[in-house]
């Protein structure tokens, strides 16, 4: 039996997902964040050393980070199923976003995240002038940018085909699922990008999203954007 180590909103959702798509029996073993420092328990570094979600143990064999187990549960279940025929342009385009969701497209989606919580920090009263303006500054002049460049083009690859890797969906566009969705909580993502607003709706629809979503729970970045 495969055991998810399952985080409350956080990447691990992606591969209960992945693995209600495949049609594969799992159980969840769960974990929640501090509600102060929102930080993974230290109960997850007995599972693995650096404490993180998502780990995926199946047999003797333990996985983790996210890109990592979905190209394992494709290579070991997945009998061609959710990825493009090897070989094919719509091949190196999945490998291509397996790795940008994570390699890229999280990175200013995590500063986004630091930034804000550094406005809110608590901090001396005669410091919290200064560590505001350092961290609006910050966002203003890289974050920002960066993330609407990264919106930009990811509006722009989705529009090809409504799908990431080819004209069907596939486990590449599972992976993506997680930056857009903090692009919606956090990251400005909204209505003036209508194509990937359509990609979420639709993943949203998808039965195995809302099975894993029903097994897991406790997941907020679901919540449709403002139109």
């Amino acid at each position: 039996m495969i055991v998810v180590h399952h985080l409350n909103n956080s990447r691990s959702q992606r591969v209960l997902w992945l693995l209600e798509e495949l049609g594969l029996p799992y159980e969840i073993v769960r974990y929640q964040r501090d509600p102060k420092t929102m930080l993974a328990p230290k109960a997850l570094r007995e599972v693995h050393p650096l404490g993180k979600s998502p780990v995926v143990v199946d047999g003797d064999v333990t996985v983790a980070e996210s890109g990592a187990i979905v190209t394992y549960l494709l290579d070991r279940y997945g009998e061609g199923r959710l990825r493009p025929a090897a070989g094919t342009a719509d091949a190196r385009r999945f490998d291509y976003f397996m790795h940008y969701a994570e390699g890229s497209a999280m990175p200013p989606l995590l500063l986004k995240l630091v930034f804000l919580r550094m406005e809110s920090a608590p901090v001396p009263f005669f410091a919290k002038p200064i560590a505001r303006m350092l961290a609006r500054g910050a966002q203003k002049s890289f974050v920002d940018p960066q993330l609407t460049l990264h919106l930009d083009y990811m509006e722009s690859e989705i529009g090809k085909t409504g799908w990431f890797a080819g004209d069907a969906f596939t486990a590449a566009d599972i992976q993506m699922s997680f930056p857009l969705e903090a692009a919606v909580s956090r990251g400005g993502l909204d209505a003036t990008r209508p194509g990937l607003l359509g990609f979420l709706e639709r993943i949203h629809a998808r039965p195995a999203y809302r099975a894993a979503l029903e097994r897991a729970g406790d997941y907020d970045l679901v919540a449709k954007p403002a139109r």
